[in-house]
């Protein structure tokens, strides 16, 4: 089973790069823009592997530039908190 394939995974796995990041000096706007890179990939080249993620791809398939910054910032915000709790 692919990471992609269960949500949890994908947010761990997403949690753990935003660590590795971080860790090596990465800066909370670097973070964004990178989430925004992936997003933006994902929305384009990978077919939703569950219920979260098709929604997240409806989501991005109708958001302005701006609007997509603001999902991906999110996201950053959702595995941020995610690790914290665990």
């Amino acid at each position: 089973m692919s990471v992609i394939d269960n949500w949890q995974q994908w947010k761990d796995f997403l949690g753990d790069r935003l660590d590795q990041g971080q860790q090596q000096g990465m800066n909370k706007e670097t973070v964004n823009q990178l989430a925004y890179q992936i997003g933006d990939y994902l929305a384009r080249q990978v077919d939703p592997k569950n219920e979260q993620q098709r929604v997240l791809s409806d989501m991005w398939s109708v958001a302005d530039k701006d609007e997509q910054m603001a999902i991906a910032h999110v996201m950053v915000k959702l595995v941020e908190n995610n690790s914290t709790q665990q």
